[in-house]
């Protein structure tokens, strides 16, 4: 441990982030107090805003300040195609691909009995009542390719082929036990080309 207080502090919220450990947290701590104390202002006050005004957009409930997010609300998205994605990270993931040019819906995570999570908190009854309104003529599922992935897939897709509406899963490219956020472009382009149609069990 330092001497300061503030830096063992600085420090040990670095550790929060994802990959995150001792030494490389020290680093960035002290890059910041040595070399960079203007970028470290700058990463605090964009920290502090979007931790204060980012939620959830209404509609496809990724992150977003706005009600609406930029993709629902734009008039040159395909509304009638909707992709359901496990994370935000996923939504990134694909837009930086240039494949898909259709809307989403962000389930925030995967059905997980033992932690709690079912279709409540994944929001999977707003989706069915988005798809009962009309307009949306297929849904894609490019949930993660785990098996908790797979196990939420199926569940969404034997809800939505009741309503009769196509339902598709991404395929050709994703490795099993991959995540999409790690996936790059050119395989995820090939996986949204060859989705496969679902069907009941």
């Amino acid at each position: 441990m330092n001497s300061s207080p503030l830096i063992d502090q600085l420090i040990e919220a670095f550790r929060c982030l994802p990959g995150v450990g001792p030494k490389s947290a020290q680093r960035m701590t002290l890059h910041l107090l040595e070399r960079n104390r203007v970028g470290g202002q700058k990463l605090s006050e964009s920290l502090m805003r979007a931790l204060d005004n980012v939620g959830n957009c209404a509609q496809c409930r990724t992150l977003t300040e706005e009600t609406i997010c930029r993709i629902c609300a734009s008039p040159s998205r395909n509304q009638k195609i909707c992709c359901v994605v496990e994370s935000p990270a996923d939504v990134f993931a694909i837009e930086q691909s240039g494949t898909f040019r259709g809307i989403y819906f962000v389930l925030m995570g995967h059905l997980s009995p033992i932690d709690g999570i079912g279709p409540e908190q994944l929001g999977i009854v707003q989706l069915l009542d988005k798809v009962k309104q009309g307009g949306i003529e297929e849904v894609i599922l490019a949930c993660n390719s785990t098996v908790e992935g797979d196990a939420t897939a199926y569940y969404i897709a034997d809800q939505l082929l009741a309503l009769g509406i196509v339902v598709s899963r991404i395929a050709h490219g994703v490795p099993v036990g991959g995540e999409l956020e790690f996936v790059d472009g050119g395989t995820l382009s090939h996986a949204f080309t060859g989705r496969k149609v679902m069907q009941h069990s």
